[in-house]
């Protein structure tokens, strides 16, 4: 990151913290990012914006407009397709990592539920082996008391 005199820049923290930084701001070629300050390639939004904007309302090939923003045309495209979409705000990269419990399904928690509901013995820490067993799936045991927790709040809430 780059730095002024005094501390960090307080426009690239906040770019950075809403996940709109562009990662490569020296590769953005266009003359209109180069001449003043109101368009910043630091912006990732914005670049990907004028990017789409220049191809559809200025009728820049779309090659050539991908190249002086520093994107492929795959990432126009993705970026046209996003706009399209969702507005602006189809322009910020999704958060990082799994939407959400990608190896205990519905299905897998269901069917934990239906056994510790038979047997009151069973403790949610006991099942990972038996999930294991019955859906090819390994989970920590702690994953499975968090993921039924989690289960029970919500079916607890829709009621």
């Amino acid at each position: 990151m780059a730095r002024r005199q005094g501390g960090p820049d307080p426009k690239e923290a906040a770019l950075a913290g809403a996940r709109c930084l562009n990662p490569h701001p020296e590769q953005v070629t266009d003359p209109e990012f180069l001449a003043g300050d109101f368009f910043d390639a630091r912006d990732a939004v914005q670049v990907k914006y004028e990017m789409v904007r220049k191809v559809k309302a200025g009728g820049a090939p779309v090659t050539e407009a991908a190249a002086a923003f520093g994107y492929s045309r795959p990432a126009y495209y993705a970026a046209a397709a996003a706009l399209e979409s969702s507005g602006l705000e189809g322009l910020v990269p999704a958060r990082p990592g799994p939407r959400g419990p990608h190896k205990l399904t519905e299905e897998i928690l269901a069917w934990a539920e239906e056994r510790l509901a038979a047997d009151p013995a069973l403790r949610p820490a006991q099942l990972p082996d038996r999930i294991e067993e019955t859906f090819g799936v390994r989970a920590h045991p702690r994953s499975v008391e968090r993921a039924l927790a989690r289960r029970r709040e919500r079916h607890s809430k829709s009621r």
